[in-house]
């Protein structure tokens, strides 16, 4: 825990600095108004800063009530963006102020060429009123994001989206023809703030009557203990031939705990996979099962994280996962990061598709049937969809969950349901 307060205090001597520079300039704007209002107007906007901050040290390192939590960083993200936009038009602001300030300052020198008995002038750039239309338009600019967000998380944080694919894999046993295979990913169950909405989307995915059922990683944000208030709605995820799930980068509690071993990690992961079994989801852990259909087999198999990148753990083993199903003539393999599959998923003919999730789509763009497009597309090159390369299928769920922020704006939470056949 220690290891996190160095970031999170120079993170908030950064805000402070940013709320004091829009503070003096919105004292522009409360010259014109009444004496009571420029009373109350700097304890309003202090008051309501020191309560973000609090809250968001509170909701990381106390144990506060969920709700309370969520409320507090709903609050706290919608003002840092909004604010983030409004600091591109007080620096052009400052800077027409700079240009004017040189300007008087040249035509006080040469005033005083020309008129030797007059005392040159001081130059206050203080002094200099701020543009009211810029800072107005810069207001106006900054609270489109601020909507936009804020309807991103009433509307799209829950809004659940059924993604019906077909599977199409080569020596597909005939007995698996028709199956229906669900999968989730990304739950990070520590960022929920509503029950019965998360209980509605496990109800639409059973809706689906899926035959078996893959989930590819992140089921919390770090910490075992946050699935406490969510467990027995995910133990209603079943399916007639089994659940089968894998742990994400977040499980193993890097982002809380710190990237190093000690024994509270340790027992945090025993436990998030303790709480798998418990839900009765089979966790693979660099291993496969067999999965039998009438006397026919397929394989599936569950690698721990690799992602690209020095932040993402390491910890696949895909050769070791493969041993024993090397005579299925179809491999399914669970890899929660997309970008294992370029790098070292590919080298292996013999897996047909592979099914990862990580990226969330960042959870804003826009997604179409035709048509797909997010800013995460400029960091990974398979983030959303179905890919296929050398007659081997990836698909990238875009999450159940969120993370970060509390919304979805156009990437929406996503249940895919497949159904499988022969190529």
């Amino acid at each position: 825990m220690g290891q996190r307060v160095l970031p999170l205090l120079i993170i908030t001597v950064i805000l402070l600095l940013v709320d004091w520079y829009i503070y003096k300039a919105l004292l522009t704007f409360n010259k014109k108004h009444p004496a009571e209002r420029k009373k109350t107007f700097p304890a309003i906007y202090w008051g309501y800063s020191a309560l973000l901050i609090l809250g968001v040290f509170a909701s990381i390192y106390l144990n506060i009530k969920l709700n309370l939590r969520a409320v507090t960083l709903v609050a706290f993200v919608l003002s840092f963006v909004a604010k983030i936009f409004y600091l591109p038009f007080l620096f052009t602001d400052d800077i027409r102020r700079f240009f004017i300030s040189k300007k008087k300052k040249r035509e006080a020198v040469q005033s005083a060429i020309e008129t030797p008995e007059l005392t040159q002038q001081e130059v206050d750039f203080n002094k200099i009123p701020r543009s009211e239309f810029i800072l107005k338009t810069g207001l106006a600019v900054a609270a489109i994001p601020f909507a936009t967000l804020g309807w991103g998380i009433v509307s799209g944080a829950y809004d659940y989206q059924i993604k019906r694919r077909t599977l199409y894999l080569k020596n597909l046993p005939k007995a698996f023809e028709g199956i229906r295979l669900a999968q989730i990913s990304d739950v990070h169950s520590g960022s929920f703030y509503n029950r019965k909405a998360v209980l509605g989307g496990v109800e639409e995915l059973l809706g689906e009557k899926p035959d078996f059922i893959f989930f590819t990683g992140d089921l919390v944000n770090g910490r075992a203990s946050e699935m406490r208030d969510y467990q027995d709605i995910f133990t209603k995820v079943k399916a007639p031939l089994g659940v089968y799930s894998i742990l994400g980068n977040h499980d193993y509690g890097d982002y809380y705990f710190g990237p190093y071993p000690s024994p509270a990690k340790e027992k945090n992961l025993a436990d998030l996979i303790q709480t798998h079994k418990n839900m009765g989801w089979d966790i693979l852990l660099n291993e496969n099962r067999s999965l039998k259909v009438d006397g026919e087999e397929l394989a599936i198999i569950g690698v721990e994280n690799w992602g690209a990148g020095a932040r993402f753990p390491k910890k696949a083993n895909l050769n070791k996962a493969l041993v024993g199903a090397e005579d299925k003539e179809v491999k399914l393999l669970l890899s929660h990061d997309p970008t294992h599959w370029r790098a070292h998923v590919l080298n292996h003919p013999d897996i047909n598709a592979t099914f990862s999730g990580h990226t969330h789509g960042m959870q804003f763009g826009v997604r179409m049937e035709e048509f797909q497009w997010s800013p995460v597309q400029y960091i990974y090159k398979e983030w959303a969809g179905f890919y296929e390369e050398h007659n081997q299928h990836l698909y990238v769920n875009v999450g159940y969950g969120f993370l970060g922020y509390p919304g979805r704006v156009g990437i929406l939470p996503e249940i895919t349901i497949f159904e499988l056949k022969r190529a």
